[in-house]
């Protein structure tokens, strides 16, 4: 005879794995969906793919974006001087460089940095713009699989229909924590050079809802770059590093210190 626990127990075990198999069925249909359609985007001619772009023609390409060393001659405050000597004027490293006031999902680029939550679930700010921009769907199916992102990493995702190719999402810290901001920008640019990549834009991470103060989150961003910059090999594997800034203040705070640490050779 049976024992009466035997038959329960057999059929929870057959549920549950009716269930699992279910899962794993719905989870390879959403990567295989999400997979085709970023190839699709990642292997598209380029003209082909800017008639799927969100913002239509208004994007902009690296070459209309100036870099610090031509910004800086229409400037008249002190970021164009080397006011404090904090470092050595570099030529090369300052063409590196741009500071860009616009949206960052016009950027037809190879990478731009999303601000993320944990969940890389999407949100408000530059979050919900970059997904909306991306198509949120498909974006959402491929964050989906990467399990989340610890505070002060990245994760990479494809770009979908924005005109830049990849997605680096950082997570910035909530609160003044130096060392996790300084994290996501150095990682997010090991990223990029790990990738052979060679161009990105930063939005003011943890600026905003995540209560950063934007000019001590500004000096973190520039003396983070700037260290980064300075290994050769690093200098050599980028052509461009925008800070594409929206708000005034933003705009301000990174016109002001930018020359502190990316002075300019005296002439």
């Amino acid at each position: 005879m049976i024992n009466r626990m035997v038959i329960p127990l057999l059929s929870f075990k057959i549920g549950l794995n009716l269930v699992l198999t279910t899962l794993t069925q719905q989870s390879q249909r959403t990567m295989a969906s999400f997979q085709s359609t970023k190839d699709k985007f990642l292997s598209m001619a380029i003209n082909e793919k800017r008639t799927h772009y969100k913002c239509g023609e208004n994007y902009v390409q690296l070459n209309q974006i100036p870099k610090w060393s031509e910004q800086s001659k229409s400037q008249t405050t002190s970021a164009t001087m080397n006011v404090c000597n904090k470092y050595k004027p570099m030529a090369e490293m300052n063409d590196r460089l741009s500071l860009f006031n616009g949206d960052i999902t016009t950027l037809e680029i190879d990478a731009i940095v999303n601000a993320a939550n944990q969940q890389l679930a999407g949100g408000g700010g530059v979050d919900g713009f970059i997904h909306r921009a991306a198509g949120y769907e498909d974006l959402q199916a491929e964050c989906r699989t990467l399990n989340g992102c610890h505070t002060g990493d990245c994760k990479m995702t494809g770009g979908y229909r924005l005109p830049a190719k990849y997605i680096i999402h950082c997570v910035g810290p909530i609160g003044e924590k130096p060392d996790l901001l300084a994290s996501c920008y150095q990682h997010a640019l090991d990223m990029l050079r790990d990738n052979q990549l060679r161009s990105i834009a930063f939005p003011c991470i943890s600026t905003g809802i995540f209560g950063y103060p934007n000019e001590n989150a500004a000096n973190i961003a520039l003396d983070t770059i700037r260290k980064w910059l300075e290994n050769p090999s690093n200098l050599q594997s980028i052509d461009r590093i925008i800070f594409c800034l929206f708000l005034e203040k933003d705009i301000d705070i990174y016109n002001r210190l930018i020359g502190e640490y990316f002075p300019l050779i005296d002439k």
